[in-house]
């Protein structure tokens, strides 16, 4: 060894004399991903998989395949690969989960796996098991989950048409002791047609699983750096989408922001927009738009969504009397699909110029196995300001006027109840609009954004018109406008406007009477203001030339009880 050390293997010009043999280990280096299989059935998912391996697709070979079935047409497949290969039944007879589960493993490492699939498995595996096998063992499940988890074959099929999904599919995920909650590792869909039976479904979505099987066994083979797009979230996507959405957001600029993203937090500069901060009251308010999302998604029209988003937040700060200021978002998503996003934030930055606050930042999250593809959820996050001397409601008492401010359509609320109404007539979102000769399909109709009320409504705040105001959102007139009135003062509704042609509709599907109904919906009001007698005649002049549809729909009257009366019917 000594010899050995003080050999130069480099020359005159120190280039390498040395010559590499690319056959010696070569096996070693390159060897084959090492598939055991673990099955109940026939297998028929299997058969890619088989192909894949055989044809060099695949850079693995199946070494074992065990069943708990003895008549299994899975094991006749693992005959079928030759000797090599251990093909075995397991008797479960007298054994525990964890001992049984010990067998299978015993046989599959002693075969020489490295992964494990489970192709039509008809066992729950013990902590053990999964444990032993943590990252290592996939399964294929009928569905895109997480939706439809927990059932198995024409059932979950059949869940999904009864869901009203509007496409299905089969998702490759890791095996864990919560049945199929393991991380997502590939998914593949197809279209649910207009009468799918379960029986249809399945045999579309179960030519996919083997092709999935291949695909995620791909991932296995010789892959030693898992990066964060591995894992499903691509970085660059996100700094994509925050270039794209930049133009929308700088739109939003206002006194006191410059909409300027990419920093950690949002700054507002309160003296810059005009506000006196020793008697300023900062107003918060956060919501969402719901199930209406269901509809944006299913028939990929996102235009409207951050409007709905912007409205049902800066219409709650408005009626505290205060002018909104600035608004976040937030995005979550199981895949970021850029322009679809972009088209969110677009709307939101609409529903910002609307409402005359600024876009100052949001929050775009990628989240895996969280949700399906294809779906998205949102959350809106806005602050207002106003004098502490003008805080609303005040002065509110018997005498004082309502004035009912139109609505635009349902807005964004009741529609878990809209959608199953449609299922139940048998239409879609792209059927003709049974209410609306104007809107070319369901969803164009329910679509229609959240009216914003702040424009109009401001001045009438800054000239002190109001003593309160109530937005009219889940809960209706009935629920609503409660939360506006004091102790003691009971609202009679004398002049409530035309129901509008949608909620007639929905009235009929549903079969609701007038009071369910106007603890639904808005019935056709967004917006009530509470005025002082005297006032009114100027109040409406504002609105009017702001292109406000006024009601008048009652007065404040003395009274215990309900604090909303209805005098007058729905027509």
């Amino acid at each position: 060894y000594s010899a050995v050390k003080k050999l130069d293997f480099k020359g005159s010009n120190k280039e390498s004399l040395m010559h590499f043999r690319t056959d010696i280990a070569k096996g070693a280096v390159h060897k084959k991903l090492r598939i055991g299989v673990l099955g109940s059935t026939r297998g028929t998912a299997l058969i890619p998989v088989i192909e894949a391996c055989a044809s060099g697709a695949l850079h693995a070979e199946i070494v074992a395949v065990v069943s708990n079935n003895q008549t299994a047409p899975i094991l006749e497949k693992g005959l079928a690969l030759g000797v090599t290969v251990t093909t075995k039944f397991i008797s479960s007879k007298g054994l525990s989960r964890a001992q049984y589960d010990a067998e299978c493993t015993a046989t599959l490492v002693g075969a020489g796996a490295e992964v494990v699939i489970l192709v039509g498995y008809m066992r729950i595996l013990s902590k053990q098991f999964c444990d032993f096998w943590n990252k290592r063992c996939i399964n294929v499940h009928p569905s895109l989950l997480p939706k439809h988890a927990g059932g198995m074959d024409l059932a979950v099929h059949q869940a999904a048409i009864d869901a009203g999904d509007v496409e299905s599919g089969c998702t490759i995920h890791q095996v864990t002791e919560e049945v199929d909650g393991g991380a997502v590792v590939v998914q593949k869909s197809v279209k649910i047609e207009q009468g799918e039976t379960a029986e249809s479904l399945k045999a579309k979505v179960q030519p996919l699983e083997g092709p999935a099987f291949v695909e995620a066994l791909q991932k296995f083979c010789g892959k030693e750096v898992i990066s964060y797009a591995d894992a499903g979230v691509s970085i660059d996507a996100g700094n994509e989408l925050v270039e794209v959405i930049k133009p929308a957001c700088k739109s939003t600029i206002r006194p006191g922001c410059d909409a300027d993203l990419g920093g950690f937090g949002g700054l507002f500069d309160l003296a810059a927009a005009g506000y006196d901060s020793a008697n300023t009251v900062l107003i918060g308010a956060t919501d969402g738009v719901g199930t209406k999302l269901r509809i944006a998604q299913a028939t990929k029209k996102h235009d409207f969504v951050g409007i709905d988003l912007v409205a049902m937040c800066v219409n709650d700060l408005i009626v505290a009397g205060g002018e909104p200021l600035f608004f976040l978002d937030y995005y979550a998503t199981g895949s970021l699909e850029i322009e679809e996003a972009a088209a969110v934030v677009r709307g939101i930055a609409e529903g910002c110029r609307q409402s005359g606050c600024g876009l100052i930042g949001g929050e775009t999250a990628e989240m895996p196995s969280m949700y399906a593809p294809g779906d998205y959820d949102l959350a809106g996050f806005s602050v207002g300001a106003v004098d502490r001397n003008r805080i609303l409601p005040s002065g509110v008492g018997a005498g004082d006027v309502l004035l009912a401010l139109s609505s635009s359509g349902i807005h964004s609320n009741g529609f878990s109840l809209v959608r199953k109404l449609i299922a139940k007539e048998n239409l879609d979102f792209n059927s003709p609009c049974p209410w609306d000769a104007d809107s070319e399909t369901i969803a164009d109709s329910l679509l229609t954004p959240t009216k914003i009320y702040v424009k109009s409504c401001l001045p009438l705040l800054k000239k002190g018109l109001l003593n309160a105001m109530a937005h009219i959102t889940g809960g209706g007139l009935l629920e609503n406008l409660p939360r506006s009135l004091p102790k003691g003062v009971v609202a009679e509704i004398t002049g409530h406007p035309v129901l509008p042609s949608v909620f007639k509709w929905m009235q009929q599907a549903s079969g609701l009477d007038d009071h369910e109904l106007l603890r639904t919906f808005n019935c056709g009001i967004g917006m009530v203001l509470i005025v002082k007698r005297e006032a009114v005649t100027e109040a409406k002049e504002i609105l009017k030339l702001a292109g406000e549809e006024v009601y008048d729909l009652g007065v404040l009257v003395q009274g215990e009880g309900e604090q909303v009366v209805m005098k007058s019917s729905l027509e």
